[in-house]
């Protein structure tokens, strides 16, 4: 019986151990070892970079707590300056000023916690450790009620000196209000 060139090496490859699809084999066997070094290679990148992005989104963070607290000291600042102006001069005095209300004020009081006469500009801001007050002094009694302009902008402010102060008819003070219009 005569066999083809095709059958007679199919025979020796199977007498000899190796069946016809161990090529095939082998090569799926190394596209597989190929994808799992891949995928493993990816895996150590991801291991290194995660904790480098996290570490750079807290120092962001930290950065902007940080220029919320310059800002809240420029306005309290600016707000002192132009009452201790304001209060110099005496009443009918009054000057119009704007201030920039960064991101993360919470709160603006003028004189003590409640509005009512006092020597302080007090801003509260949110900052990643919590809130904090950033507190400015002014030599003039003030008072007023700029709670509602806590939100990030700009703002139009009346400072002006009174003999009576609204929030107590007894003392003078200047008195600072947002300025509508």
């Amino acid at each position: 019986m005569e066999h083809s060139a095709y059958e007679s090496s199919t025979i020796q490859d199977y007498l000899s151990g190796h069946r016809i699809g161990d090529e095939a084999d082998g090569r799926r066997y190394r596209k597989a070892q190929s994808s799992l070094e891949l995928l493993v290679t990816l895996s150590f990148g991801l291991i290194i970079l995660l904790p480098i992005v996290a570490l750079a989104f807290l120092q962001i963070s930290s950065s902007s707590s940080t220029l919320s607290a310059t800002g809240a000291q420029q306005i309290g600042s600016k707000i002192a300056t132009v009452a201790e102006i304001v209060g110099s001069q005496g009443p009918p005095a009054r000057q119009l000023t704007t201030i920039e209300i960064p991101p993360g004020v919470q709160d603006i009081y003028v004189g003590t916690l409640t509005n009512g006469v006092g020597h302080y500009i007090i801003i509260t801001i949110s900052t990643t450790g919590g809130l904090d007050n950033i507190v400015s002094y002014t030599p003039v009694n003030v008072s007023g009620d700029i709670s509602g302009l806590s939100s990030q902008g700009t703002y139009l402010l009346n400072i002006s000196a009174d003999e009576n102060c609204p929030s107590d008819a007894a003392t003078s003070c200047v008195y600072i209000s947002p300025a509508y219009g």
